[in-house]
């Protein structure tokens, strides 16, 4: 709806209300009231469409609002996931740290695995039967095969007191694999915040265009509502007028009356005094007479 038509609107002035017979100004009274109404309807319906924008503009501003619970909500939780993992990924690195110190206390880094040590000396016993030796390449070979026995002794020792290192590094995995799955959760509600954040703008965005397009209707009613006035007052002034026009006429043939009714008396008290004297009247006399209260 565009602004209103001005060419319709009905002008009043002063030169109108003093000057304009009462017909005139009856005539222009009605097309006052008329157009009164024309724009008090648009601006009923410029009203109802403003509001029903301003409804809709809440409507937005609420669901913008419920998207921002939701996303504060799950920013929450990303902060409660993300604490939980740090604390595990701290507890696991203990763990660990704690694996590593004890490896390095067993030596087990650099040392040949059992079956490795093993191979080894079997190679060299079947060497020292199978081969011909010279004495003193014989007892070094001897020497190696006590070397390396001595080797497996002790990885063997060192070993078996490693159970407690694998149950400390079999936690400490179990707490990294926990912590991996609050990073998980960590990453799919920060993805789900951000689409609840983006959903929020969106709403407000909204918002904001309905409620400058509810602006508009609102001037736009403005506009109809205040030509409607000025009508309402302009057709409150001319019923004045004719309101006094009608005191007027009622004032001027309340005085053509009491002259009338003067100058009847003044007849009949005439005509009185010619009766008290012995004159004749006729039937008009005698009526005038009577009607004026003598008889």
């Amino acid at each position: 709806m565009s602004t209103i038509d001005q060419s319709a609107n009905v002008e009043l002035t002063d030169d109108d209300l003093e000057s304009d017979s009462k017909g005139q100004l009856i005539k222009l009274a009605g097309k006052l009231r008329d157009r009164r109404n024309e724009l008090n309807q648009q601006a009923s319906e410029r009203a109802s469409k403003r509001d029903e924008l301003n409804a809709k503009t809440r409507e937005q501003v609420d669901l913008a609002q419920e998207h921002r619970e939701k996303r504060d909500e799950l920013n929450d939780e990303v902060q409660e996931h993300k604490q939980k993992r740090n604390e595990l990924n701290a507890e696991a690195n203990e763990l660990f740290d704690e694996v590593e110190e004890m490896k390095g206390d067993l030596e087990l880094d650099e040392s040949k695995d059992l079956d490795e040590l093993e191979e080894e000396i079997e190679k060299l016993e079947f060497r020292q039967q199978t081969e011909v030796l010279s004495t003193e390449d014989e007892r070094e070979l001897i020497e190696k095969i006590e070397n390396k026995r001595e080797q497996y002794r002790e990885r063997k020792e060192a070993l078996d007191d490693t159970d407690g290192l694998e149950e400390v590094k079999a936690e400490a995995e179990e707490i990294r694999a926990e912590a991996s799955e609050h990073h998980e959760k960590v990453t799919e509600l920060a993805d789900e915040a951000q689409e609840h954040h983006n959903q929020m703008i969106e709403a407000y965005r909204e918002a904001d265009d309905v409620r400058d397009e509810a602006d508009e209707w609102h001037e736009k009613f403005v506009e109809a509502q205040e030509a409607a006035d000025r009508h309402h007052e302009d057709f409150v002034e001319v019923q004045k007028r004719l309101r006094e026009m009608d005191k007027e006429e009622e004032q001027e043939r309340k005085s053509e009356r009491d002259q009338r009714r003067e100058e009847a008396e003044a007849e009949a008290e005439e005509i009185y005094e010619q009766f008290k004297q012995g004159e004749t009247l006729d039937t008009e006399d005698l009526m005038k007479l009577q009607k004026a209260g003598k008889l």
